[in-house]
């Protein structure tokens, strides 16, 4: 056989590709670039009518005039705080629960019923929790806690407690089913060898299936940041003032400053609601909502980045350097 015919031969054997499938592929790809263009888009149309608006004295002020003038650092401070309070409070909770589904509990109806329930869970409307919040947290809870302990108003009256708390019960169901497919994907040959050495089932998930799921349940927070700071209807009853001066902020002991989490606090997706709805000038506060909205998209992808940062960092010690 000549050196041409060695090279040519291969070719005989190319499968061409029909034209149906070749148009179906290029449709997907067209689906799969219109929500990329339309995320562009948004965002750009932000930046364009809200960069002119960010500067320091906008990040580090307080409102004024009505609102049409002054910064937003109360909005910040406590959107931040809400956030982190949220967090500390859904992701023990999420993990607590994955962990029993996953671990402890037998497979069976009940274990059907309690996954059915976190399942509508996910799909009750943002609303409706924030009316839960009003009638479980402060209304009953709080009003509770006030008549036992004699506190006054203390517990029963919207603080950022409850909407941390609101919010909590609304991206628990995130956590739980995040965190359920971390630890299903552990192999049960890792808990089998380590029950086989000796270990307790407690000892074995906590230095042997928690460790290697660490990176699914950051995933987890990372999806309960996301969608817990963007939302207004949960707060919107629970905490949230049109407008604070003074920070949340109390002294413990008298010396150490800390969030404190019986007061109102403003929030910036509030913040962009009222002003967008309430204001006095809609028109004239339109430059402050868009750099408003750019500095709540701007702390999400940070809060995102940096949950990100330590998941590729778990995932890095246990070997899977992959990002996906």
């Amino acid at each position: 056989m000549s050196t041409a015919a060695v090279f040519t031969a291969p070719n005989l054997y190319v499968k061409k590709i029909p034209l149906r499938d070749m148009a179906l592929d290029f449709v997907c790809r067209v689906f799969a670039l219109v929500p990329f263009l339309a995320l562009i888009f948004i965002l750009g149309k932000i930046f364009q009518h809200g960069h002119s608006v960010i500067t320091w004295e906008f990040l580090t002020a307080t409102p004024a005039n009505g609102m049409t003038e002054g910064g937003i650092f109360p909005c910040i401070f406590g959107t931040l705080s809400v956030t982190l309070l949220m967090i500390m409070m859904a992701l023990p909770l999420g993990i607590g629960a994955a962990i029993y589904l996953t671990e402890y509990a037998n497979q069976g109806k009940r274990v059907r019923i309690i996954r059915a329930a976190v399942n509508n869970l996910a799909g009750v409307p943002s609303i409706v929790f924030g009316l839960f919040g009003v009638g479980f947290f402060i209304l009953f809870i709080g009003r509770n806690l006030d008549s036992v302990f004699k506190t006054g108003m203390l517990f029963g009256q919207p603080c950022m407690l409850w909407a941390a708390a609101t919010l909590s019960v609304l991206v628990l169901p995130v956590i739980i089913v995040s965190t359920e497919e971390a630890l299903n994907a552990v192999p049960q040959s890792h808990r089998a060898a380590s029950l086989a050495l000796g270990a307790t089932k407690w000892q074995t998930i906590r230095n042997v299936v928690l460790p290697q799921a660490r990176s699914g349940i950051l995933t987890g927070a990372i999806l309960a940041v996301s969608r817990g700071a963007g939302e207004t209807a949960p707060i919107l009853f629970t905490g949230c003032a049109y407008f604070l001066p003074h920070l949340p902020v109390a002294n413990l002991f008298g010396t150490i400053p800390m969030i404190n989490p019986f007061s109102q606090f403003m929030e910036l997706s509030y913040h962009i609601f009222i002003m967008a709805t309430q204001s006095v000038d809609a028109q004239r506060t339109l430059p402050i909502q868009y750099g408003t909205t750019f500095v709540l998209i701007a702390l999400t992808f940070l809060f995102n980045l940096s949950a990100v940062l330590l998941r590729f960092h778990f995932r890095k010690s246990l070997g899977q350097v992959s990002l996906q």
